[in-house]
């Protein structure tokens, strides 16, 4: 069934599984994160690999307050800049003949940018660059407690930025420092004392750097959890939330203004005991890294665990009846790699199919 056979048609009569969207709770969890930014120094550059759905980037741009989208991988920067997305960050390490050339590409068609943390990465980027007569920006990447990518605060990053700002083909446009080790703490006053610690850092690299001489233009970084809390330090220009679009039922419990948009839908095939009924979707339709997902509608009744690849065992504890070919919603407990197991989004609102939106993102490793 197409999506012009389902519009205007309940989300039940969607196969399964499938990803719904819920369009007005994104619609209100996009003007919420807007206008938070409406009149802050800082801006809000939205997380693609969140959702993957360049529909649903364009719509948080039109949200306003937003200065462009960034990207976790070099295919997620293609199908934006196809889509016509003109200011992509790349907020990784773009490495390696096959991904240079791709890079540039994507540089001729609008404004990019990528992290770097070393010295090899950036002579790749300018040879690559100088060779295409492009330019492509660089933002330095410090860590700042993650532990994951980017040099030590300090003279390591300073030495790194002149390094990049002597490259030709590049720009130094700044800084990215993501405190993403703390986003997701239960505490909001414990998050939010440990992010600007941690946060305090890279502003005061981006000091050393503007010391020296280089002009930083953006200090980027930050996520949902920690996005009024960083996003309103001085020195900050840019947070790159992303998972406020959708959100899921972990990350509703840290950040519960905004909703959650998106449940899978998934149908009862088995009813083997009177305790137990069992899904058409498991761990390839669900992510489970976070822990298990939650029934939508049905107090009393658990899903305990995530282990199976196409089953998913309900508890059935609510004393609600339960029928074979029954269609219950399920929130996953991580939308973003549960997003990226589906190609396509069933947008409804109250409950009716509008349109179907591509997930044109998904899959899209290299």
């Amino acid at each position: 069934m197409n999506g012009t056979d389902l519009r205007g048609r309940p989300i039940t009569a969607a196969d399964t599984p499938a990803l719904l969207l819920d369009l007005d709770v994104a619609e209100a969890n996009l003007a919420r994160m807007a206008a938070f930014f409406k009149n802050r120094t800082a801006k809000l550059r939205p997380h693609f690999k969140s959702h993957k759905c360049t529909m649903l980037a364009k719509r948080q741009l039109a949200a306003g307050s937003a200065v462009g989208i960034c990207c976790a991988k070099l295919g997620e920067a293609e199908v934006l800049a196809a889509a016509g997305v003109e200011d992509i960050l790349i907020a990784n390490q773009v490495v390696g003949p096959a991904k240079m050339a791709r890079l540039v590409d994507v540089a001729r068609r609008c404004r990019v940018r990528v992290a770097a943390d070393s010295a090899a990465n950036v002579d790749e980027l300018s040879a690559a660059a100088t060779a295409a007569r492009v330019e492509i920006g660089v933002l330095v990447e410090v860590d700042i407690g993650m532990h994951r990518c980017g040099v030590a605060p300090g003279e390591p990053a300073l030495v790194l930025a002149r390094r990049v700002d002597k490259s030709p083909g590049l720009r130094f446009d700044g800084i990215q420092a993501y405190e993403g080790h703390l986003v997701c703490r239960p505490d909001r006053e414990d998050r939010e004392q440990s992010a600007r610690r941690d946060m305090q850092q890279a502003i005061e690299t981006r000091r050393l750097i503007e010391r020296s001489g280089l002009k930083v233009r953006i200090l980027s970084g930050g996520g949902t959890g920690t996005y009024d809390m960083t996003g309103v330090m001085e020195g900050v220009d840019e947070v790159q939330a992303g998972s406020y679009a959708l959100m899921d039922c972990s990350y509703v419990t840290v950040r519960p203004e905004f909703g959650n948009a998106t449940a899978v839908l998934a149908t009862v095939i088995s009813h083997p005991t009177k305790d137990r009924a069992v899904l058409d979707v498991g761990l390839k339709g669900l992510s489970g890294e976070f822990g298990p997902p939650k029934l939508v509608d049905r107090p009393g009744d658990e899903i305990p665990y995530l282990g199976s690849e196409e089953h998913v065992c309900v508890k059935l504890g609510g004393g609600q009846p339960i029928e074979i070919g029954q269609k219950l919603r399920v929130i996953p407990s991580h939308g973003c790699t549960t997003c990226n197991l589906y190609r396509q989004y069933v947008v409804h609102r109250r409950g009716i199919i509008e349109d179907l939106w591509p997930i044109d993102g998904a899959g899209r490793l290299t």
